[in-house]
């Protein structure tokens, strides 16, 4: 309110729309970048589509998937 700054919301009244992707951002920062030093645009590109390609989409425990990995999940699903 000092700065006359106004949360983002996708919807008239709920502060929580954007929570998951907050979330996940906030776990990028932590995990994979805070820390480094990127010596071109491109590594840090590549470090960051590894993180979420191969880590946090691949073994990651996600809530809407019942506490498993998308892996696990699939692979229990599947069988």
């Amino acid at each position: 309110k000092r700065h006359n700054l106004r949360g983002s919301m996708s919807a008239k009244g709920c502060c929580y729309d954007n929570a998951c992707v907050e979330s996940f951002f906030h776990s990028l920062k932590v995990e994979c970048i805070h820390g480094e030093h990127f010596i071109s645009r491109e590594i840090m590109r590549a470090t960051v589509f590894n993180y979420i390609e191969c880590d946090y989409n691949r073994w990651r425990r996600h809530s809407w998937c019942g506490g498993l990995s998308p892996e696990q999940f699939e692979n229990k699903n599947l069988a």
